[in-house]
C-alpha cells in the first residue's frame, strides 16, 4: 500500500539532492569530515515515491544488440531510489536539509507558494 498522496513530493527533477542511505550513504573521509554523494534529480515517479538520481545507485543491465547498441552486453544504468533516502541539499550551505513551504510575493503581486531550506532559510524556487 502506498501513501495517501502519492503525488505530495518534497523533491522534483532538477533539483540537487543528497543520497542518506544505500550504497551510496554519506562516509568520513580520513579527517573525520563527512563526504556525501550528490546527485541531480533526472525524473521523479511520485506513484512510487522513487526519483532517478544521476549518477547514484548505478545497476548492471544486461542488453541485447539492438541498431542503438549493435554489440550489446552489460551497461551501467542508474536506478530508482526511495524519497525517503534523499535529501536536499541547502543552496547556502552545501549540507542535506528539510524543506519548509512558504508563501512569498511574487513578481506579479500575487502570493506564490516556495520550498526553503529549514537549515538556512534560503528559498529554493525561484
Amino acid at each position: 500500500m502506498g501513501a495517501k498522496r502519492p503525488n505530495k513530493l518534497h523533491i522534483k527533477a532538477g533539483d540537487t539532492v543528497i543520497v542518506m542511505r544505500g550504497k551510496d550513504a554519506p562516509t568520513r573521509n580520513k579527517d573525520g569530515k563527512v563526504v556525501y554523494t550528490r546527485g541531480r534529480v533526472l525524473k521523479v515517479f511520485p506513484k512510487e515515491q522513487r526519483a532517478l538520481v544521476e549518477g547514484c545507485n548505478m545497476v548492471k543491465k544486461h542488453t541485447r544488440p539492438s541498431p542503438k547498441n549493435p554489440q550489446g552486453g552489460i551497461i551501467e544504468v542508474e536506478a530508482p531510489i526511495h524519497i525517503s533516502n534523499l535529501m536536499l541539499e541547502d543552496p547556502k550551505t552545501k549540507e542535506p536539509t528539510r524543506i519548509g513551504y512558504k508563501f512569498v510575493e511574487g513578481k506579479d503581486g500575487k502570493m506564490k507558494k516556495v520550498r526553503y531550506a529549514k537549515k538556512s532559510g534560503e528559498v529554493i524556487d525561484k
